[in-house]
C-alpha cells in the first residue's frame, strides 16, 4: 500500500463513525480557536504599539542617563546611609520629603561631549523639561487650559490626524496638539485647528509670567502611548525653557537628568546594542523608545501566555479524545487489522495508517479553528473600529500574522500525532492469527 493509498484509507476510516470523529474534531476546533484568538489579541495590540512607539521617540534615538551601576553614579537613598562624594558630580532631588529622599546624577556639557565620542552617535541634545502655565487660542484668551508640552528630538514619528509633524528645521515657533484638544478649543473638525495661533504662558523662577505665540501645524492621532502632550519644535521649546529657567541658581539650567543621542541612520539591532555597550562602558545607560515601552510589551506577552494556558488545557482534553477515538477504532477493526497483516501489510504501515488518522483529526480541527478565528477576528475588528476603538484608528484588536497561525496548526497536528501513537502502536503489534479469530 502506497502512501497516497494510506492517506485515502485513513481519511475514509475517519468517516466510519462520523459522530465520534466530529466530536473529537470539535474539541480540537475549540482549542485551536481559543489559542488563535488569544494570540490574535496579543499580536494586534503589539502591532499597534510598535506603530505608535514613535510617540515616545524615533527608533534611532537613545535616551541617555547616568548609569545606576557606575562608581558613585546613579540613584542614591539617604535612608541607606552616606554615599561617597565624587568631585564634579551633580545631583538633582527626585523626592524632597521624608527619610527616603532620592537624588539622581545629572548630566552636564562635559557628559554631553563625552557621549558624542561614542561611534555612530551623530548628535546629542539635552532633554529639557518645560512646565507651562496654560495654553489658549490667541483669538480667545479668556479660555485657558492646563496642558503638558514635550520636546521634539530628531525626526518625529507621530501619527497625525491632520496637518504635518513638527520639523526642527523650521525657525518659527510651531506645535502639534493631541486630537483631544480640538473640541476643547471649539473646532468642529481637526483641519480647522491648522494654522491657528496658540498662546502659551510660562512663569520663571522669579515668578514673572511670559507669553509666547506658536502656530498649530498638526493634530496628533489618539494613541495608547504618548498622545496626551502637545509637541513643540526646538525654536519654541528652547524659548520656553530659557524663560522658565530664568532666576535659577548658576549651573542648574545646564544640568539635565537625561540627554537624547541621535544615532546614524540604518543601524542594525546589533550595532545599536554596540552603541549601548559603549555608553555603558563610559558610565551611561542608553535606551530606545521601544526599550522604554518594554514593560508594556512584557505585560501583554504575560497575559497572552496565561490565556494560551487555558487554550492548552482544552487541547490536552482534545488529545485524550483522540486517544479514546482511535482506541475504540482499533478495537472495532481488530479483524480488519488481522486481515491486512495476513495480506502482507507491515507493522510500520499499520502504525502509519492509524497515526495519519490521528494527524488528520488534528489537521481538520486546527485548520477550521484557525480559519474561524480569522473570520471572527475580522468581524470583531469591524465592530470595535466603529465602537469603543473608534478614537484609535489603525488599532485592530485581533491580528493573525501568517507565521503564528501556521505554528498553531503545526503544533496541534503534532499534539494529535503524539496522541495517536499509543493506539497506532497497539494496532501495529496485534497478532494476525489472534486478530482474525476476534469476534
Amino acid at each position: 500500500m502506497k502512501l497516497f493509498d494510506i492517506l485515502a484509507s485513513a481519511n475514509h476510516n475517519l468517516l466510519r463513525n462520523k459522530a465520534r470523529t466530529l466530536l473529537t474534531v470539535i474539541a480540537i476546533f475549540i482549542g485551536a480557536t481559543t489559542l488563535s484568538l488569544t494570540n490574535g489579541i496579543g499580536s494586534g495590540i503589539k502591532a499597534y504599539l510598535n506603530k505608535q512607539v514613535g510617540n515616545l521617540g524615533n527608533s534611532n534615538i537613545l535616551t541617555v542617563t547616568a548609569s545606576n551601576n557606575g562608581a558613585g553614579v546613579g540613584i542614591t537613598n539617604t535612608s541607606s546611609g552616606l554615599t561617597k562624594y565624587t568631585p564634579g558630580e551633580k545631583k538633582v532631588s527626585l523626592a524632597t520629603a521624608g527619610p527616603n529622599t532620592q537624588a539622581e546624577i545629572v548630566l552636564t556639557q562635559k557628559d554631553i561631549n563625552k557621549i558624542k565620542t561614542v561611534p555612530n552617535i551623530i548628535s546629542v541634545e539635552p532633554t529639557l523639561t518645560v512646565t507651562p502655565d496654560y495654553i489658549a487660542l490667541s483669538s480667545n484668551l479668556s479660555s485657558k487650559y492646563a496642558f503638558t508640552i514635550a520636546q521634539t528630538v530628531g525626526t518625529s514619528d507621530l501619527d497625525m490626524s491632520a496637518g504635518k509633524v513638527i520639523s526642527n528645521s523650521d525657525t518659527s515657533p510651531e506645535i502639534t496638539i493631541p486630537i483631544s484638544y480640538v473640541s476643547s478649543f471649539g473646532f468642529t473638525n481637526n483641519s480647522d485647528a491648522l494654522n491657528q495661533k496658540a498662546t502659551i504662558g510660562v512663569t520663571n523662577a522669579l515668578g514673572k509670567q511670559t507669553t509666547f505665540q506658536a502656530t498649530i501645524v498638526g493634530v496628533q492621532q489618539k494613541a495608547l502611548v504618548g498622545s496626551t502632550a502637545a509637541y513643540a519644535n526646538n525654536a519654541l521649546f528652547n524659548e520656553l525653557y530659557d524663560v522658565q529657567t530664568t532666576g535659577l541658581p548658576t549651573g542648574t539650567k545646564d544640568a539635565y537628568t537625561s540627554v537624547s543621542a541621535v544615532l546614524a541612520n540604518g543601524l542594525s539591532s546589533a550595532q545599536i546594542q554596540t552603541v549601548k555597550n559603549n555608553l555603558s562602558a563610559k558610565g551611561y545607560d542608553g535606551k530606545t523608545a521601544k526599550d522604554q515601552a518594554s514593560t508594556i510589551f512584557t505585560a501583554i506577552t504575560a497575559i497572552t501566555y496565561v490565556l494560551d494556558g487555558f487554550a492548552g488545557i482544552t487541547l490536552i482534553a482534545a488529545a485524550f479524545g483522540i486517544v479514546n477515538t482511535l482506541y475504540m477504532s482499533v478495537s472495532e477493526r481488530t479483524k480488519e487489522i488481522g486481515l491486512m497483516k495476513a495480506l502482507g501489510m507491515s507493522k510500520i504501515k499499520i502504525f502509519t495508517l492509524f497515526s495519519i488518522e490521528a494527524t488528520l483529526i488534528g489537521f481538520w480541527g486546527s485548520v477550521l479553528g484557525v480559519g474561524f478565528a480569522n473570520l471572527a477576528g475580522r468581524y470583531v475588528n469591524s465592530v470595535t473600529a466603529k465602537g469603543f476603538l473608534k478614537d484609535f484608528p489603525g488599532l485592530n484588536l485581533l491580528s493573525f500574522p501568517l507565521l503564528p497561525s501556521s505554528l498553531i496548526v503545526l503544533a496541534i497536528i503534532l499534539i494529535a500525532f503524539i496522541a495517536g501513537t499509543l493506539p497506532a502502536r497497539r494496532a501495529s503489534k496485534k497478532d494476525p492469527i489472534e486478530a482474525l479469530r476476534y469476534e
